[in-house]
């Protein structure tokens, strides 16, 4: 796949396979044929030096209906076999570190073909196909903490992106240097193009004087200088994966979330499409992995457009010009339900247009017992048997979600967490019966249930009160253990885990507990999962760790510090 200029390429989804068709690679005999079945093509990779071991051959094609590759490693004596490929003429190459790509060789299924590949002849060329990481490894971080903390912020919001030290971003192009005095001008620059740019170019004037740094790190590199250590090849039970990879939606899509199967039943869905939710082009991409075919379906929505928003500024992209993600259904996550539809959190209309029960003077009991005046998305059900959506007008703003036993999805948002009851709505298609919603409010005053008339966010705690907290909601998770509700924070510096119990009667038995990890140093939260033994599982995407809590171990669970 070529690299491309602009933040997000052409939309690839990759299911990697451990291949039973390769077992039998290690009881081969020596020499140039390699058994191979009628729909696979095997042979040797050698070069200079002999076999070689460890590197990527790759067959891709564009017959079939959507653009396909496999990728496989070569064994110990540089044999491998492409197994099992759809029929198609293929072009095959290899590619491996401390060598030149080799030129694309036409091949079909069935045939033996051995590959003769060229070693680089120096580092600069070998460094060619190094990860991207690798030649990141060359930027240095600020000296002292706080700076170091600041950068890696900064660097959190960069990684949201692009995938820093590849090609486009090791290089700064012709069109940023030609007007440009120093590298360093031409980064300023060129971080302020395109949807992102207004945001983009103000994390990045934040790093301040070590903005220097990124000019220094890509002159470098157009001087000549690589990475000093060479990565490893694959080897051990690296070299049994079978890579497949097909192209699917635009090459403006910007992924936000993908999904195969309904995550408490994997037999749902089994060997159907794989569903994507293209936020920046209000699409729900479709690839069919046993068909080899990819759909593009545009997601109805009476949203006004979104052109001045966080990735959808009007700021021309050097590649795709003005504009480039404006859109307006905004569709941000996907789950697939027990009778194989697809839920999908979308703009349908106006942030400020709730329906009349999400109000305090309404009868509704969520309502009156914590209102919402918006929500940014609300949701729809994609049913592939029908090709039709239906709304589900949401008071509280669905995003990332999860989908319990009982058949409720939850929705994480800012101050509280939302749900769809699926039975209630698939009975009734009624969207005020379906839906609930509940602030987190910490038990402060002891007293082991809340009561109303609890203190605000931006108030002092009152210990004879109870007391709501604020937070965020990037993702959310069900406790199998307890049936309780986690929520992961969002931001580069949230340290927040937050808990939710519903209880018996929801609103009023909903009852919150925040924690925070102990050390300062792990901070940027981001996932969270709950294994069936109750621990609660977070990733940390700016500190760079993964945390499981167990919240049996606490000697209180009601401390609001």
């Amino acid at each position: 796949m070529k690299p491309r200029s602009h933040s997000r390429s052409a939309a690839v989804t990759a299911i990697v396979l451990i291949s039973s068709s390769l077992a039998w690679l290690g009881a081969q005999q020596a020499g140039n044929t390699v058994p191979i079945d009628p729909d696979d093509i095997g042979g040797v990779v050698s070069s200079s030096k002999g076999p070689e071991a460890g590197v990527w051959v790759i067959a891709e094609t564009t017959d079939l209906p959507t653009r396909f590759a496999r990728i496989v490693v070569t064994d110990d004596r540089g044999q491998y076999v492409l197994p099992d490929l759809p029929p198609a003429n293929y072009q095959v190459f290899v590619r491996g570190y401390g060598l030149i790509d080799s030129r694309r060789v036409t091949a079909k299924r069935g045939q033996q073909l051995n590959i003769r590949v060229d070693v680089a002849p120096d580092a600069k060329s070998a460094a060619q196909v190094y990860p991207a990481a690798w030649w990141l490894s060359m930027l240095p971080a600020p000296e002292g903490q706080d700076a170091q903390k600041t950068f890696a912020l900064g660097m959190k919001e960069c990684h949201d992106c692009h995938q820093l030290g590849n090609k486009p971003t090791r290089e700064i192009s012709p069109a940023f240097a030609k007007d440009s005095s120093s590298s360093l001008e031409a980064w300023d620059k060129r971080t302020r193009v395109g949807p992102s740019g207004p945001s983009m170019g103000a994390f990045f004037q934040n790093l301040g004087e070590h903005r220097k740094a990124f000019a220094d790190w890509t002159d470098r590199i157009a001087r000549g200088e690589t990475p000093s250590v060479a990565p490893s090849r694959p080897a051990g039970v690296e070299r049994n994966l079978v890579v497949t990879l097909w192209d699917w939606g635009t090459q403006k899509d910007g992924r936000s979330d993908m999904a195969a199967s309904d995550t408490r039943n994997p037999s749902v869905n089994a060997n159907g499409p794989v569903y994507g939710a293209s936020e920046m082009t209000d699409a729900l991409t479709i690839v069919d992995p046993v068909a080899n075919k990819a759909e593009v379906i545009r997601i109805p929505t009476n949203a006004p457009p979104l052109n001045s928003s966080f990735n959808a500024a009007p700021t021309p992209s050097p590649t795709w010009g003005p504009d480039t993600w404006k859109r307006a259904a905004d569709p941000r996550s996907i789950a697939i339900t027990a009778d194989g539809k697809v839920l999908v959190a979308a703009r349908l209309r106006e942030n400020q247009k709730q329906p009349a029960f999400c109000g305090q003077d309404s009868n509704n009991k969520f309502a009156k017992y914590y209102p919402l005046r918006q929500s940014a998305r609300q949701v729809t059900i994609y049913d592939p048997k029908t090709k039709q959506f239906s709304n589900i007008d949401t008071c509280f703003s669905a995003d990332h979600n999860q989908i319990s036993k009982d058949n409720f999805v939850y929705f994480g948002q800012n101050g509280s967490i939302g749900w769809i009851d699926l039975t209630t709505w698939e009975k009734t298609h009624d969207a005020e019966a379906s839906q609930g919603w509940c602030p987190a409010v910490l038990d402060t005053n002891g007293d082991g249930r809340i009561t109303q008339g609890w203190t605000e966010p931006d108030a002092p705690v009152d210990p004879a009160r109870d007391h709501r907290i604020q937070f965020g909601c990037y993702s959310v998770t069900v406790n199998p253990k307890d049936g309780s509700l986690w929520c992961s924070g969002i931001g580069r510096g949230d340290r927040k885990l937050m808990r939710l119990e519903k209880g018996p009667n929801a609103p009023i038995s909903c009852k919150a507990e925040v924690f925070e990890p102990p050390t300062e140093k792990t901070f940027g939260s981001g996932g969270v999962e709950a294994t069936s033994d109750g621990l609660v599982w977070q990733d940390w995407r700016v500190s760079g760790e993964f945390s499981s809590f167990d919240r049996s171990k606490c000697r209180t669970t009601s401390d609001p510090k």
